[in-house]
Formats: C-alpha cells, structure tokens, sequence
C-alpha cells in the first residue's frame, strides 16, 4: 500500500507540474484559435523555433533559459504580426481563409521546420541552468518520497504566471474586451470606432509571442529536435477545446487535468496509454459539454 501511495502522490505531483507546462504551450493557441477563429496549426513548432532561440542565446552567452524566452518576446510579437498581415491580405479580407489558410499555416509550419532541420541538423539540443537536473524531495511519513523536479517547477511558475497576466490584461482591459469581441461582432467594434482587423493582427501577434516563453519552458522540461512541434499538435488543441474555446483559466485548468492524466497513466498503466486517455477525456467532456469547461459565454464574464 505504501507503494502505491508513492506512486500515486509522485504521479499527482508530477502532472500537476507537467500541466503547467501543457498550459504554456497552449496559451497563444487559446488566443489565436480560441478567441480569434484562427486555426494556426503551426504553433507548436514556433515553440520549437523558440525553444532553439532560447537554446542558442543560453549556449552562446549564458543566458537562462527563462530570460532568453523573454527577450525573444518581441520577435515573435513582430513575427505575428506579420504573418497575420500576409493572412489577413491573402485569405481573410478574401474570405477564404477556411480550408486555403489551414494551409497557409501547414506550409508556414514545414517552412520553419526545414529551417530549423537545415541550420541545426536533427540532434536533440540542451540547455544549461542551475535547477536543470535538480530536485526538491518532501518525506511523507518512513516509506513515501515525494520528489519536484526543479525544471518542472520552474515550468509551472512561470506559466501559472503567464497565464493569469494574460487572463488579467483581456478580462480587465477595454482593449481585451475587444479582443474577446471581435470574433463575434466586428460590425459593433465598428460602431464604436475600434478597428477589427488591427485589433485581430496585435491579439494574433501577442498568441505568437507567447512561443518566446513557451519555447524556452520546452527546452528546460526536455530535449529538443525541429518536428518535436508535431508530436504536441494535438495535446494543445486537445487543451484549447477541453478548456472552452476563449477561456484562458479554462486553458491552464485543462493542461492541468491532461497533465495529472496522463502522468497517473503512464505511472500505473506505461506511457503509450497516456495519449489516448487525454483524448478520451476531451471526448467525455465534450459529449457533456460541448463548449469545454469553461466556453465562451461563460468565459466572457
């Protein structure tokens, strides 16, 4: 029984902290999909791009991993906005940005990828910091060790904290209420005198420069290689969807119930169950609640 106990409180442990993680990597997804209506499939592998950012900056002159992800911030924002500019110009203003600018964002994903394949070949990177391969281990009673990894706890932090920053700034601001706005009535923006289309391109470019510090997160929880994008695809969609469509706390609740799912899997049952236990969970809770958790009528307030 104590075994057990062990396992089971490493594994809530463990997940808790992995979907914090999860939550990272899903937050610009939850703008950019989530409240914006588009589906940019190439997300994940912006966060590898700045999962080797952060890589180059650190190897190169030391920087932490967690600073590197906030000065290539601004880089990302710019790069959002101009990618919104091309699909706005190209697919949007056209109306055809449905199933033509799902490709847009598949080839702009094998694009960034090939480079990344070109410029660093396919072995897996590291990043150097004093909390990387340390630990934190709590006694709970003589036979029951409860470990935190370090990397996943500084993860988590910054994500939480990321997470409500934004969740703030799109509740409390007249500029995020637009943002929540715009993807159900553009016309009334209009009438107030607030620009859509500039509104949709700085909300798309904040999405986009959330792979600064979601990128730097990724490279402190795990090695990284250019098509590791492709493997997190679906868990963030997973994550957006499960958490309601809009909802940015629902985002960082659903990482966290994916996260405990699939460390409580993979612990008891190996970790080739996890994926299909994260998606049934979506499917469950979807055929309950179709909108997620927390969907954009309840999101909005």
């Amino acid at each position: 029984m104590a075994i057990f106990i062990d396992l089971l409180l490493n594994a809530l442990v463990i997940g808790v902290l992995l979907g914090g993680f999860y939550a990272a990597l899903s937050i610009g997804l939850s703008i950019t999909f989530g409240l914006l209506d588009v589906v940019n499939i190439a997300h994940p592998t912006m966060l590898v791009l700045g999962a080797f950012i952060a890589f180059l900056l650190n190897s190169t002159w030391g920087i932490d991993p967690v600073l590197a992800g906030i000065i290539s911030t601004p880089f990302f924002f710019v790069l959002g906005w101009l990618i919104y500019q091309v699909y706005y110009n190209v697919f949007e203003k056209s109306g055809a940005e449905s199933l033509r600018g799902l490709a847009f964002f598949f080839g702009l994903l094998f694009i960034i990828e090939v480079g990344l394949i070109i410029q660093f070949g396919v072995d897996h990177r590291l990043v150097e910091a004093p909390y990387i391969g340390q630990s934190w281990n709590i006694v709970v009673g003589q036979e029951i060790d409860v470990a935190i990894p370090f990397r996943l706890l500084v993860a988590f932090v910054v994500a939480a904290a990321a997470t409500l920053a934004i969740h703030a700034y799109l509740t409390k601001t007249f500029f995020g209420r637009a943002v929540r706005a715009v993807a159900q009535d553009m016309m009334a923006l209009r009438l107030m005198g607030v620009d859509p289309i500039r509104v949709k391109r700085i909300a798309f470019a904040m999405g986009v420069a959330t792979a600064g510090i979601g990128g730097a997160l990724m490279i402190i929880v795990l090695p990284i290689e250019p098509s590791l994008g492709r493997l997190y695809l679906g868990n963030v969609f997973a994550i957006v969807v499960l958490g309601g469509l809009g909802s940015i706390s629902g985002t960082l609740l659903a990482a966290v119930i994916i996260g405990i799912a699939e460390s409580i899997v993979a612990t008891f049952f190996g970790p080739s169950w996890a994926p299909a236990v994260s998606f049934g969970i979506l499917l469950a809770v979807l055929a309950f609640r179709p909108e997620g958790l927390f969907g954009k009528t309840a999101g909005a307030h």
